[in-house]
Protein backbone atom coordinates (compact mmCIF):
# COMPACT_ATOMS: atom_id res chain seq x y z
CA UNK A 1 0.00 0.00 0.00
CA UNK A 2 1.60 3.30 -0.79
CA UNK A 3 1.66 6.76 1.14
CA UNK A 4 -1.15 8.13 -0.56
CA UNK A 5 -3.25 5.24 0.16
CA UNK A 6 -2.28 5.05 3.96
CA UNK A 7 -3.15 8.25 4.88
CA UNK A 8 -6.28 7.98 3.14
CA UNK A 9 -7.15 5.05 4.98
CA UNK A 10 -5.76 6.83 8.26
CA UNK A 11 -8.39 9.89 7.34
CA UNK A 12 -11.17 7.52 6.59
CA UNK A 13 -10.86 5.22 10.06
CA UNK A 14 -10.49 9.25 12.03
CA UNK A 15 -14.35 10.40 10.00
CA UNK A 16 -15.62 6.99 10.78
CA UNK A 17 -14.97 7.25 15.15
CA UNK A 18 -15.59 10.86 14.76
CA UNK A 19 -18.65 10.70 13.48
CA UNK A 20 -19.68 8.20 16.27
CA UNK A 21 -18.38 10.54 18.71
CA UNK A 22 -20.69 13.32 17.41
CA UNK A 23 -23.75 11.07 17.51
CA UNK A 24 -22.81 9.76 21.46
CA UNK A 25 -23.18 12.43 24.07
CA UNK A 26 -19.70 11.87 24.79
CA UNK A 27 -17.00 14.37 24.70
CA UNK A 28 -13.55 14.96 23.26
CA UNK A 29 -11.98 14.08 26.61
CA UNK A 30 -14.41 11.12 27.65
CA UNK A 31 -13.62 9.72 23.73
CA UNK A 32 -10.35 10.00 23.53
CA UNK A 33 -9.01 7.44 26.02
CA UNK A 34 -11.16 4.51 25.14
CA UNK A 35 -10.55 5.24 21.75
CA UNK A 36 -6.95 5.22 21.99
CA UNK A 37 -7.05 1.87 23.93
CA UNK A 38 -9.27 0.15 20.89
CA UNK A 39 -6.49 0.77 18.36
CA UNK A 40 -3.79 0.03 20.95
CA UNK A 41 -5.63 -3.51 21.25
CA UNK A 42 -5.72 -3.85 17.37
CA UNK A 43 -2.55 -2.87 16.99
CA UNK A 44 -1.28 -5.41 19.66
CA UNK A 45 -3.37 -7.94 18.13
CA UNK A 46 -1.60 -7.45 14.53
CA UNK A 47 1.85 -7.79 16.60
CA UNK A 48 0.94 -10.80 18.55
CA UNK A 49 -0.26 -12.09 15.20
CA UNK A 50 2.91 -11.36 13.02
CA UNK A 51 5.47 -12.38 16.05
CA UNK A 52 3.26 -15.28 16.62
CA UNK A 53 4.10 -16.09 12.69
CA UNK A 54 7.74 -15.83 13.72
CA UNK A 55 7.72 -18.30 16.47
CA UNK A 56 5.86 -20.97 14.97
CA UNK A 57 8.42 -21.05 12.35
CA UNK A 58 11.11 -22.50 14.54
CA UNK A 59 8.47 -24.23 16.70
CA UNK A 60 9.61 -27.87 17.88
CA UNK A 61 7.51 -30.70 16.91
CA UNK A 62 6.06 -33.16 19.11
CA UNK A 63 3.93 -36.33 17.98
CA UNK A 64 3.56 -34.73 14.88
CA UNK A 65 2.74 -31.14 16.09
CA UNK A 66 4.27 -27.56 16.94
CA UNK A 67 4.25 -26.93 20.65
CA UNK A 68 2.02 -24.39 21.73
CA UNK A 69 3.56 -20.54 21.97
CA UNK A 70 3.80 -19.04 25.53
CA UNK A 71 3.80 -15.72 26.82
CA UNK A 72 7.64 -15.62 27.62
CA UNK A 73 8.06 -16.19 24.13
CA UNK A 74 6.59 -12.84 22.67
CA UNK A 75 8.09 -10.83 25.96
CA UNK A 76 11.52 -11.86 23.80
CA UNK A 77 10.48 -10.13 21.18
CA UNK A 78 9.09 -7.03 22.55
CA UNK A 79 4.98 -7.74 21.86
CA UNK A 80 2.42 -8.28 24.06
CA UNK A 81 1.03 -12.00 24.00
CA UNK A 82 -2.84 -11.81 23.90
CA UNK A 83 -5.09 -14.33 25.72
CA UNK A 84 -7.78 -15.11 23.58
CA UNK A 85 -10.71 -13.49 25.11
CA UNK A 86 -7.77 -10.28 24.86
CA UNK A 87 -7.50 -10.84 20.75
CA UNK A 88 -9.64 -8.42 19.05
CA UNK A 89 -11.36 -11.10 16.52
CA UNK A 90 -12.25 -12.96 19.46
CA UNK A 91 -14.22 -9.60 20.51
CA UNK A 92 -15.11 -8.06 16.66
CA UNK A 93 -16.98 -11.43 16.60
CA UNK A 94 -18.86 -11.84 19.41
CA UNK A 95 -23.03 -11.92 18.88
CA UNK A 96 -24.96 -9.13 19.79
CA UNK A 97 -26.19 -11.18 22.79
CA UNK A 98 -23.01 -11.01 24.94
CA UNK A 99 -24.69 -11.94 28.30
CA UNK A 100 -26.41 -15.38 26.35
CA UNK A 101 -22.74 -16.65 26.46
CA UNK A 102 -22.11 -16.89 30.10
CA UNK A 103 -18.89 -15.49 29.84
CA UNK A 104 -16.97 -14.51 32.97
CA UNK A 105 -14.44 -12.09 33.76
CA UNK A 106 -10.88 -12.22 35.24
CA UNK A 107 -12.76 -11.56 38.98
CA UNK A 108 -15.01 -14.39 38.01
CA UNK A 109 -18.35 -12.35 37.29
CA UNK A 110 -20.56 -13.39 34.75
CA UNK A 111 -20.68 -10.43 32.17
CA UNK A 112 -23.83 -9.26 30.77
CA UNK A 113 -22.67 -6.78 27.55
CA UNK A 114 -20.10 -5.94 25.51
CA UNK A 115 -18.81 -3.19 27.42
CA UNK A 116 -17.64 -5.69 30.13
CA UNK A 117 -16.48 -8.45 27.71
CA UNK A 118 -13.61 -5.31 26.33
CA UNK A 119 -12.83 -4.02 30.07
CA UNK A 120 -12.55 -7.55 31.01
CA UNK A 121 -9.86 -8.03 27.60
CA UNK A 122 -7.80 -4.71 29.17
CA UNK A 123 -7.54 -6.16 32.49
CA UNK A 124 -5.99 -9.34 31.11
CA UNK A 125 -3.47 -7.32 28.46
CA UNK A 126 -2.66 -5.76 31.87
CA UNK A 127 -1.63 -8.89 33.45
CA UNK A 128 1.23 -9.58 30.69
CA UNK A 129 2.89 -5.98 30.97
CA UNK A 130 3.88 -4.96 35.03
CA UNK A 131 4.35 -1.24 33.38
CA UNK A 132 0.63 -1.16 32.28
CA UNK A 133 -1.21 -2.01 35.32
CA UNK A 134 -3.84 0.28 35.83
CA UNK A 135 -2.89 1.96 32.77
CA UNK A 136 -5.58 0.97 30.33
CA UNK A 137 -9.23 2.46 29.82
CA UNK A 138 -11.88 0.25 31.36
CA UNK A 139 -14.55 2.73 30.85
CA UNK A 140 -16.53 0.62 27.94
CA UNK A 141 -19.56 0.35 30.07
CA UNK A 142 -19.93 4.37 29.23
CA UNK A 143 -20.61 3.17 25.78
CA UNK A 144 -23.39 1.04 24.65
CA UNK A 145 -23.06 -2.20 23.05
CA UNK A 146 -24.08 -1.15 19.71
CA UNK A 147 -21.87 2.37 19.36
CA UNK A 148 -19.02 -0.36 21.11
CA UNK A 149 -19.54 -3.48 18.44
CA UNK A 150 -19.16 -0.02 15.66
CA UNK A 151 -15.92 1.07 16.96
CA UNK A 152 -14.83 -2.30 16.74
CA UNK A 153 -15.70 -3.25 13.04
CA UNK A 154 -14.15 0.57 12.21
CA UNK A 155 -10.72 -1.09 14.28
CA UNK A 156 -11.03 -4.28 12.20
CA UNK A 157 -10.58 -2.85 8.66
CA UNK A 158 -9.04 -5.71 6.45
CA UNK A 159 -7.02 -2.99 4.90
CA UNK A 160 -5.20 -2.95 8.58
CA UNK A 161 -4.08 -6.75 7.77
CA UNK A 162 -2.42 -5.65 4.39
CA UNK A 163 -0.23 -2.98 5.65
CA UNK A 164 0.94 -4.42 8.55
CA UNK A 165 1.78 -3.95 12.15
CA UNK A 166 4.28 -0.25 11.72
CA UNK A 167 1.32 1.23 9.73
CA UNK A 168 -1.30 0.27 11.95
CA UNK A 169 1.36 1.95 14.80
CA UNK A 170 1.27 4.97 12.82
CA UNK A 171 -2.12 5.31 12.28
CA UNK A 172 -2.07 4.98 16.28
CA UNK A 173 -0.09 7.93 16.37
CA UNK A 174 -2.14 9.97 14.14
CA UNK A 175 -5.36 9.62 15.86
CA UNK A 176 -2.84 10.33 19.09
CA UNK A 177 -2.39 14.00 16.74
CA UNK A 178 -6.02 14.31 15.67
CA UNK A 179 -7.15 13.97 19.72
CA UNK A 180 -4.18 16.69 20.77
CA UNK A 181 -5.59 19.08 18.43
CA UNK A 182 -8.65 18.53 19.20
CA UNK A 183 -8.39 18.24 22.90
CA UNK A 184 -7.24 22.00 24.36
CA UNK A 185 -4.02 22.12 25.83
CA UNK A 186 -3.43 24.73 28.38
CA UNK A 187 -0.01 25.22 30.69
CA UNK A 188 2.04 25.72 27.78
CA UNK A 189 1.63 22.37 27.46
CA UNK A 190 1.66 21.47 23.77
CA UNK A 191 1.68 17.97 21.88
CA UNK A 192 4.82 17.68 20.01
CA UNK A 193 4.70 17.22 16.31
CA UNK A 194 6.74 13.74 15.21
CA UNK A 195 8.61 15.85 12.47
CA UNK A 196 10.58 18.27 15.66
CA UNK A 197 10.74 14.53 17.40
CA UNK A 198 11.80 13.03 14.65
CA UNK A 199 14.79 15.81 13.99
CA UNK A 200 15.76 15.27 18.02
CA UNK A 201 16.55 11.91 17.43
CA UNK A 202 18.06 11.94 13.92
CA UNK A 203 20.50 14.51 15.22
CA UNK A 204 21.53 13.10 18.65
CA UNK A 205 22.15 10.11 17.48
CA UNK A 206 21.46 7.78 20.19
CA UNK A 207 22.31 3.96 19.90
CA UNK A 208 22.79 3.00 23.96
CA UNK A 209 22.76 4.62 27.53
CA UNK A 210 19.89 6.19 30.04
CA UNK A 211 17.24 9.04 28.27
CA UNK A 212 15.18 11.12 30.37
CA UNK A 213 12.42 13.35 29.62
CA UNK A 214 11.10 15.24 31.91
CA UNK A 215 8.72 16.53 30.87
CA UNK A 216 7.52 13.41 28.36
CA UNK A 217 3.83 13.81 27.68
CA UNK A 218 2.44 11.06 25.35
CA UNK A 219 6.33 9.62 24.65
CA UNK A 220 6.97 10.30 21.51
CA UNK A 221 10.55 11.22 22.47
CA UNK A 222 10.96 7.17 23.49
CA UNK A 223 8.86 5.95 20.67
CA UNK A 224 11.30 7.70 17.88
CA UNK A 225 14.28 6.61 19.84
CA UNK A 226 13.20 3.14 20.03
CA UNK A 227 12.50 3.40 16.29
CA UNK A 228 16.13 4.73 15.63
CA UNK A 229 17.93 2.21 17.29
CA UNK A 230 16.08 -0.53 15.89
CA UNK A 231 16.56 0.56 12.84
CA UNK A 232 20.57 0.66 13.68
CA UNK A 233 19.60 -3.30 13.95
CA UNK A 234 20.15 -3.18 17.63
CA UNK A 235 17.59 -3.64 20.24
CA UNK A 236 16.00 -0.64 22.29
CA UNK A 237 14.92 -2.59 24.70
CA UNK A 238 18.55 -4.08 25.36
CA UNK A 239 20.71 -1.03 24.60
CA UNK A 240 18.67 2.39 25.69
CA UNK A 241 16.93 2.83 29.61
CA UNK A 242 13.95 5.16 29.31
CA UNK A 243 13.10 7.25 32.03
CA UNK A 244 10.46 9.75 32.19
CA UNK A 245 8.15 12.35 34.49
CA UNK A 246 5.00 14.03 33.66
CA UNK A 247 2.53 15.70 35.83
CA UNK A 248 -0.70 15.19 34.05
CA UNK A 249 -1.89 11.78 34.83
CA UNK A 250 -3.93 11.34 31.85
CA UNK A 251 -0.58 11.92 30.06
CA UNK A 252 1.52 9.47 31.58
CA UNK A 253 -1.18 6.90 30.94
CA UNK A 254 -1.19 7.80 26.97
CA UNK A 255 2.47 7.46 27.38
CA UNK A 256 2.94 4.09 28.35
CA UNK A 257 0.43 2.96 26.11
CA UNK A 258 2.08 4.44 23.39
CA UNK A 259 5.47 2.69 24.44
CA UNK A 260 3.87 -0.57 25.36
CA UNK A 261 2.36 -0.39 21.51
CA UNK A 262 5.86 -0.19 19.56
CA UNK A 263 6.96 -2.71 22.01
CA UNK A 264 8.86 -0.54 24.48
CA UNK A 265 9.43 -0.54 28.34
CA UNK A 266 10.09 2.40 30.31
CA UNK A 267 9.79 3.91 33.97
CA UNK A 268 7.07 6.18 34.09
CA UNK A 269 6.51 8.59 37.24
CA UNK A 270 3.47 10.89 37.21
CA UNK A 271 1.19 13.07 39.13
CA UNK A 272 2.68 15.06 42.36
CA UNK A 273 5.31 12.56 42.65
CA UNK A 274 6.66 13.85 39.04
CA UNK A 275 6.84 17.67 39.07
CA UNK A 276 10.50 17.53 37.66
CA UNK A 277 11.44 20.97 39.42
CA UNK A 278 10.47 19.40 42.87
CA UNK A 279 11.07 15.02 42.67
CA UNK A 280 14.21 13.75 40.76
CA UNK A 281 11.68 10.95 40.72
CA UNK A 282 14.59 8.21 39.39
CA UNK A 283 17.73 9.37 40.86
CA UNK A 284 19.28 10.22 38.22
CA UNK A 285 21.48 13.25 38.54
CA UNK A 286 24.65 13.31 36.42
CA UNK A 287 24.02 10.02 34.82
CA UNK A 288 21.64 10.46 31.64
CA UNK A 289 23.47 9.86 28.25
CA UNK A 290 20.53 11.93 26.92
CA UNK A 291 17.82 14.22 27.69
CA UNK A 292 15.61 14.71 25.20
CA UNK A 293 12.11 16.85 26.26
CA UNK A 294 9.47 19.81 24.75
CA UNK A 295 8.97 21.80 28.48
CA UNK A 296 5.91 23.99 28.90
CA UNK A 297 6.60 26.68 27.41
CA UNK A 298 7.47 30.12 29.18
CA UNK A 299 5.85 28.74 32.41
CA UNK A 300 5.48 31.16 35.09
CA UNK A 301 3.95 29.30 37.80
CA UNK A 302 6.57 26.69 38.47
CA UNK A 303 7.65 27.76 42.31
CA UNK A 304 10.44 29.28 41.61
CA UNK A 305 10.67 31.05 44.49
CA UNK A 306 10.90 28.03 46.58
CA UNK A 307 14.31 27.03 44.80
CA UNK A 308 16.30 30.16 44.91
CA UNK A 309 19.14 28.39 46.02
CA UNK A 310 19.02 25.01 44.62
CA UNK A 311 22.06 23.34 43.10
CA UNK A 312 20.95 23.07 39.73
CA UNK A 313 21.06 26.27 39.35
CA UNK A 314 24.73 26.58 38.33
CA UNK A 315 24.30 29.55 35.67
CA UNK A 316 22.54 31.64 37.52
CA UNK A 317 18.64 31.78 39.07
CA UNK A 318 16.02 31.38 37.00
CA UNK A 319 13.14 34.31 37.00
CA UNK A 320 10.00 33.03 39.11
CA UNK A 321 7.97 34.41 36.13
CA UNK A 322 9.43 31.91 33.37
CA UNK A 323 10.80 28.49 33.66
CA UNK A 324 12.91 28.22 30.45
CA UNK A 325 16.17 28.60 31.99
CA UNK A 326 15.03 26.03 35.14
CA UNK A 327 14.23 23.67 32.48
CA UNK A 328 17.58 23.62 30.81
CA UNK A 329 19.74 24.42 33.96
CA UNK A 330 17.69 20.76 35.40
CA UNK A 331 18.16 19.03 32.64
CA UNK A 332 21.98 19.99 32.72
CA UNK A 333 22.30 19.19 35.81
CA UNK A 334 21.05 15.71 35.05
CA UNK A 335 23.93 14.63 32.45
CA UNK A 336 26.60 12.05 32.80
CA UNK A 337 30.10 13.54 31.73
CA UNK A 338 29.44 12.75 27.70
CA UNK A 339 25.65 13.68 28.13
CA UNK A 340 24.06 15.04 25.31
CA UNK A 341 20.49 17.55 24.96
CA UNK A 342 17.80 17.87 22.76
CA UNK A 343 14.79 20.37 23.73
CA UNK A 344 11.96 22.09 21.96
CA UNK A 345 12.08 26.10 23.19
CA UNK A 346 10.22 29.24 22.66
CA UNK A 347 11.57 31.22 20.36
CA UNK A 348 12.48 34.01 23.23
CA UNK A 349 14.38 32.53 24.84
CA UNK A 350 17.42 33.28 22.63
CA UNK A 351 16.80 36.63 23.06
CA UNK A 352 15.44 37.40 26.77
CA UNK A 353 16.94 39.65 28.91
CA UNK A 354 14.75 39.77 31.64
CA UNK A 355 15.50 38.91 35.06
CA UNK A 356 18.77 37.60 34.79
CA UNK A 357 17.70 34.76 31.74
CA UNK A 358 20.55 37.05 29.63
CA UNK A 359 23.46 36.19 31.66
CA UNK A 360 22.07 32.86 32.71
CA UNK A 361 22.45 32.29 28.76
CA UNK A 362 25.68 33.71 28.57
CA UNK A 363 27.56 31.83 31.53
CA UNK A 364 25.50 28.21 29.64
CA UNK A 365 27.33 29.39 26.11
CA UNK A 366 30.63 30.68 27.89
CA UNK A 367 31.07 27.10 30.01
CA UNK A 368 30.80 25.79 25.94
CA UNK A 369 27.61 23.38 26.51
CA UNK A 370 25.43 24.60 23.45
CA UNK A 371 26.34 22.19 20.19
CA UNK A 372 23.57 24.29 18.15
CA UNK A 373 20.38 25.90 18.02
CA UNK A 374 17.71 25.65 14.88
CA UNK A 375 15.46 28.45 14.72
CA UNK A 376 11.81 26.79 13.18
CA UNK A 377 9.30 28.25 11.31
CA UNK A 378 5.77 29.21 12.71
CA UNK A 379 2.45 27.34 12.61
CA UNK A 380 4.27 23.50 14.09
CA UNK A 381 2.00 23.26 16.25
CA UNK A 382 -1.54 21.88 17.01
CA UNK A 383 -2.84 24.69 19.31
CA UNK A 384 -0.23 27.66 18.95
CA UNK A 385 1.73 29.52 16.08
CA UNK A 386 4.42 30.68 17.90
CA UNK A 387 8.26 30.17 16.48
CA UNK A 388 10.42 27.90 18.54
CA UNK A 389 13.84 26.66 18.40
CA UNK A 390 15.41 23.77 18.91
CA UNK A 391 18.38 23.15 21.55
CA UNK A 392 21.63 20.69 21.20
CA UNK A 393 23.22 20.94 24.22
CA UNK A 394 26.63 18.29 24.89
CA UNK A 395 28.90 17.94 27.85
CA UNK A 396 31.82 17.08 25.66
CA UNK A 397 31.01 18.85 22.28
CA UNK A 398 33.64 17.69 19.35
CA UNK A 399 34.41 21.23 18.14
CA UNK A 400 35.22 23.09 21.24
CA UNK A 401 34.37 26.75 21.23
CA UNK A 402 32.03 26.83 18.49
CA UNK A 403 28.06 26.47 18.25
CA UNK A 404 26.16 25.87 14.97
CA UNK A 405 23.38 27.90 13.85
CA UNK A 406 20.91 27.07 11.81
CA UNK A 407 17.95 29.02 10.35
CA UNK A 408 15.35 26.80 8.89
CA UNK A 409 12.43 29.23 9.42
CA UNK A 410 12.07 28.61 5.89
CA UNK A 411 11.96 24.91 5.75
CA UNK A 412 9.07 22.61 5.78
CA UNK A 413 5.69 22.53 3.80
CA UNK A 414 2.43 23.63 4.65
CA UNK A 415 -0.20 20.66 5.24
CA UNK A 416 -3.24 22.85 5.19
CA UNK A 417 -3.63 26.30 5.49
CA UNK A 418 -3.00 26.19 9.55
CA UNK A 419 -0.26 24.03 9.93
CA UNK A 420 3.46 23.26 8.61
CA UNK A 421 6.08 19.89 8.71
CA UNK A 422 8.97 18.76 7.88
CA UNK A 423 9.88 16.03 5.46
CA UNK A 424 11.82 13.28 5.82
CA UNK A 425 14.45 15.10 3.50
CA UNK A 426 14.19 17.96 5.38
CA UNK A 427 15.16 16.20 8.95
CA UNK A 428 17.79 14.36 6.82
CA UNK A 429 19.02 17.29 5.47
CA UNK A 430 19.45 19.12 9.00
CA UNK A 431 20.58 16.01 10.61
CA UNK A 432 23.84 15.82 7.98
CA UNK A 433 24.31 19.21 8.92
CA UNK A 434 24.93 18.75 12.54
CA UNK A 435 27.16 15.41 11.25
CA UNK A 436 29.76 17.55 9.18
CA UNK A 437 29.66 20.29 12.01
CA UNK A 438 30.67 17.52 14.59
CA UNK A 439 33.51 16.43 12.12
CA UNK A 440 34.61 19.65 10.95
CA UNK A 441 33.66 19.33 7.54
CA UNK A 442 31.00 21.93 6.78
CA UNK A 443 31.62 24.53 5.05
CA UNK A 444 29.71 28.04 6.20
CA UNK A 445 26.29 29.09 4.81
CA UNK A 446 24.95 32.46 4.46
CA UNK A 447 21.81 33.42 2.59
Amino acid sequence: MDNASIKKLEADLWESADLLRAGSKLTSNQYCMPVLGLLFLRYAYSRYKMVEEEILKDRPVRNGRKMPVEASDFTAKSALFLPEMAQFDYLVNLPENVASLGLVNVSGQTMGSLGEVVNNAMELVEQQSDQLIGVLPKSYTDFSDELLGELLRIFNNNALDEVGGDVIGRIYEYFLNKFAKNIASDDGVFFTPKSLVKMIVNILEPKSGILLDPACGSGGMFVQTGDFVNETGLRANQSMTFYGQEKVEYNAKLCLMNMAVHGLTGVIKSGDEANSFYHDAHNLEGKCNYVMANPPFNLSNWGGDKLKDDVRWKFGTPPTGNANYAWIQHMIHHLAPNGKIGLVLANGALSSQSSGEGEIRKNIIQADLVEGIVALPTQLFYSVTIPVTLWFISKNKKQKGKTLFIDARKMGYMVDRKHRDFTDEDIQKLADTFAQFQDGTLEEVKG
